[in-house]
């Protein structure tokens, strides 16, 4: 007989956790993890769903089938942005082959291109700085990611044209990621006619830009020209819609968390100065023959990636990773029935105790969890998110540059700066505000 899964206490009759989830995701996942254990049960507006915590559960999640956990279902707030048979509005075996095509995108030819293009960007975005003053990073980094993560996905030639129209569209389809849309994203709501119609708009600029490049004779190596090379087992290749889709799909991958996670990586560093200047002096190891932000010096500095998955243990930009049963799902003698959600969140797995010692201090120095699938921030298994290696690269590329060409200090202090759990992804709650000094070369 299978065991009763653990109940979180606090359900209203009518809408369940709803209240205290939306007020605060991570510290309600906390406390039902707390009070029940590596299963607990909770119930948004009649949803059941079970939070999976703890590095066996999340392994047993992370490594789980589509067959039995699926995706589609979960996440079909995004469908309307992402465009119709695209990801999750696709059969199994075609979302199979589309994911496949976006890692192949983001694979290692093309990313020996990337970190130069991301530190030409830094620099050409922090001329206009000036020597010295005050700067809100939120803002800044929400656009300095947007142009790193259009020069290298959409490529060099489509961002030296970019107008502001681009970055207004791509901003209409960010503020549709609402809790709403993933119980029903046709609503007639204000935020979704915007969506709809920049979703049009980026299909009209994306169809553009493929018919000039096939047209030219010109060679690519970005993620655009894969998405246009790329077929699929039958022969086809992806149509103008698809590749809009894809590239919409693998740019909310990458500059949704990345300009949270570089915001709150130049926070810690402010906030540790003693782990900051050991990074520091890493890099004046790795370019003291004056060498160019390339991937391959990327490749060698261990201590400012371990800075960065430090910075994501303690901000991880997800909240939760959802699936949906699809098929009566056992973990440990407990079965969780089909239609159930069952949800992983970093928020919680990261601050284990049992897992990560002292789970609120800041410390690079941690040693690596001996669980694989305790540090999930790209989640883990089968469906690990495809951009983490661009994602980190393009971190180390930022700061890098940031590191060597200028000087920062907090505006305020060290306590106030802290994370918005208000949406569907965590932010740093704005202003974020720092002092910069540019350094005399």
């Amino acid at each position: 007989m299978s065991k009763t899964i653990p109940r979180a206490s606090g359900a209203k009759p009518e809408t369940g956790h709803m209240e205290e989830y939306q007020a605060n995701q991570p510290a309600f996942l906390k406390r039902i993890r707390k009070e029940c254990g590596e299963l607990a049960e909770y119930n948004l507006m009649g949803q059941p769903h079970v939070l999976m915590s703890g590095p066996n559960a999340q392994e047993a999640w992370c490594r789980a089938p589509d067959e039995v956990l699926g995706q589609s279902a979960a996440y079909k707030g995004v469908v309307p942005i992402f465009g119709k048979g695209v990801l999750f509005d696709t059969s199994l075996d075609r979302l199979k082959q589309q994911l496949k095509i976006q890692v192949d995108a983001l694979r290692y030819q093309n990313m020996k291109a990337y970190a130069k293009v991301i530190a030409d960007e830094v620099r050409d975005f922090t001329n206009k700085w000036g020597e010295s003053g005050e700067l809100e990073m939120v803002d800044e980094f929400l656009r300095m990611t947007l142009y790193t993560s259009t020069s290298c996905l959409l490529g060099v030639d489509f961002r030296r044209n970019m107008t502001d129209e681009f970055s207004a569209l791509y901003r209409d389809l960010e503020h549709a990621v609402i809790a709403i849309a993933f119980i029903d994203p046709y609503l007639p709501l204000p935020e979704f006619e915007a969506r709809d119609k920049a979703r049009a708009r980026l299909g009209e600029i994306v169809e553009d830009i493929v018919a000039k490049r096939r047209a030219s004779t010109e060679e690519y190596s970005d993620a655009l020209n894969t998405f246009m090379t790329a077929s699929y087992t039958d022969g086809t290749h992806m149509s103008p819609h698809e590749i809009t889709g894809l590239l919409i799909a693998t740019m909310f991958a990458g500059h949704h968390t990345s300009s949270g996670t570089a915001t709150w990586t130049l926070i810690e560093f402010l906030r540790n100065p003693q782990f900051m200047e050991e990074v520091r002096q890493e890099l004046v190891e790795v370019f003291a023959d004056g060498g160019d932000v390339s991937h391959h010096a990327m490749r060698g500095m261990p201590k400012m990636e371990a800075f960065i998955r430090e910075v994501l243990r303690i901000h991880p930009p997800l909240s939760t990773l959802i699936r949906v049963v699809e098929q009566d799902f056992e973990y440990k003698g407990t079965v969780i029935p089909k239609g159930y959600r069952v949800v992983m969140s970093p928020g919680v797995a990261h601050k284990i105790a049992e897992v990560f010692p002292d789970p609120e201090k800041f410390d690079m120095h941690r040693p690596e969890p001996e669980h694989l699938f305790a540090w999930v921030a790209f989640g883990g298994g089968r469906h690990k998110c495809a951009g983490n290696a661009f994602a980190i690269l393009q971190l180390k590329a930022i700061f890098a540059t940031l590191l060597l060409d200028f000087d920062f200090e907090l505006a305020n202090a060290a306590d106030e700066y802290m994370d918005d759990h208000t949406g569907m992804t965590v932010k740093p709650k704005a202003p974020m505000t720092v002092r910069f000094k540019r350094k005399k070369k």
